[in-house]
C-alpha cells in the first residue's frame, strides 16, 4: 500500500512542479529547472502530505507546500553536485545540470528553484496569509544559516579537516544537511493547521538522523544503478560516516533503533499517522 501511495504522490507533485515551472517566463533556465526537478523519491513531498492529512488538511490544499519543499531539495542537489562542493557528474541516473549544460548554469538554476520554493509557499490555496508566513518562516529557518545551509558548510569543512570528525559532530552535521528539510516536511500539516508541531518534530528528528546513516550505508553496500547517484566516494576520500564510526552492522542496528523512535513519537495520531509510519520504515529499506 505505501508503495502505491509514494507512486502516486510522485506523479501528483511532478505534475505540480511541471505546472510551476511552465509559469514561468520564457528563457533560458526553464529547461534545466525542469531537468532538475525530474524524478527522486519525493520522501519529502510524502511527508507533507501525509502529515496534512493527520489534520484533515486535503492534498490539493498543501500540494503547493509538498511541491515547495521538493524545488527547495532540488536546489540543494543541483548545488551540492557543482565543483566547487561534491563534484559529482551523476543525479538520479542522469547527468548533473552543470555537466549537461555548465557551471553558470547550475548556479542560476539553483538560485531560481530556491525562490521558487518560497513563491510556492505564498499560494493562497495554502489557506490564511498567517499560515503561509509560518510556512514560509519555517522554511527559511530550514534551508539557511540555521539549517541545511550550515549543515553544508560543515561538511565542506570536514573535507579538510585534520583529524575526522566524531560521532557527535557528524549527528549535528547531518542535523542540518539532511535532518532540517524532512523536519520542515514533517512539520508542514501541524504549521498549516496552527497545531502542536511536537510530536512530528520528534518523527522527523529521528527520521531525519536515519535517513543519513542509510545513505551512508547505502554508499557501501548500494549500487551506482539503484542509487542514481556515485557510490563509494565517502571512503575513497576518507570521510567519516555513521559506517567507519559504527561499523555496518553498528549503523545498521542504529538505524532501526531511531525509525522505533520516529513510531512512537506518532503515537498520539493514532491510525490517522499509518502513512508516516509506513513512510519511516521506507527510509531504511529503499536502495535510492
Amino acid at each position: 500500500m505505501f508503495t502505491s501511495r509514494l507512486k502516486e504522490v510522485q506523479t501528483t507533485v511532478q505534475v505540480a512542479l511541471d505546472a510551476a515551472v511552465a509559469r514561468q517566463p520564457e528563457g533560458p533556465l526553464r529547461a534545466p529547472m525542469h531537468y532538475a526537478l525530474q524524478g527522486g523519491k519525493r520522501l519529502r513531498a510524502f511527508l507533507a502530505i501525509e502529515s496534512a492529512a493527520i489534520f484533515g488538511i486535503p492534498e490539493a490544499q498543501v500540494m503547493p507546500a509538498a511541491a515547495a519543499v521538493e524545488a527547495l531539495h532540488a536546489y540543494s542537489l543541483v548545488h551540492d553536485d557543482l565543483p566547487c562542493m561534491d563534484d559529482d557528474d551523476l543525479r538520479r541516473g542522469q547527468p548533473t545540470v552543470h555537466v549537461k549544460w555548465d557551471e553558470a548554469t547550475a548556479v542560476l538554476t539553483g538560485d531560481v528553484l530556491q525562490t521558487l520554493a518560497f513563491e510556492l509557499c505564498a499560494d493562497p490555496v495554502l489557506g490564511p496569509a498567517e499560515r503561509r508566513i509560518a510556512l514560509s518562516l519555517a522554511l527559511a529557518k530550514a534551508s539557511g544559516a540555521a539549517g541545511m545551509g550550515h549543515g553544508q558548510a560543515l561538511d565542506i569543512a570536514a573535507e579538510s579537516a585534520t583529524d575526522p570528525l566524531s560521532l557527535s559532530q557528524i549527528t549535528a552535521l547531518q542535523a542540518g544537511k539532511t535532518g532540517a528539510l524532512i523536519s520542515f516536511a514533517s512539520r508542514t500539516g501541524a504549521i498549516l493547521a496552527g497545531e502542536d508541531e511536537g510530536p512530528l518534530s520528534d518523527f522527523a528528528d529521528a527520521v531525519g538522523l536515519a535517513f543519513q546513516i542509510h545513505d551512508d550505508i547505502l554508499d557501501v553496500t548500494g549500487c551506482e544503478k539503484a542509487a542514481g547517484k556515485r557510490v563509494g566516494k565517502d571512503a575513497e576520500a576518507g570521510k567519516a560516516t555513521f559506517v567507519s564510526l559504527l561499523g555496518l552492522a553498528g549503523a545498521q542496528l542504529r538505524e532501526g533503533e531511531l525509525i522505533e523512535q520516529a513510531i512512537d513519537a506518532l503515537s498520539p495520531y493514532g491510525e490517522e499517522a499509518e502513512n508516516l509510519r509506513a513512510a519511516a520504515r521506507f527510509v531504511i529499506s529503499r536502495e535510492m
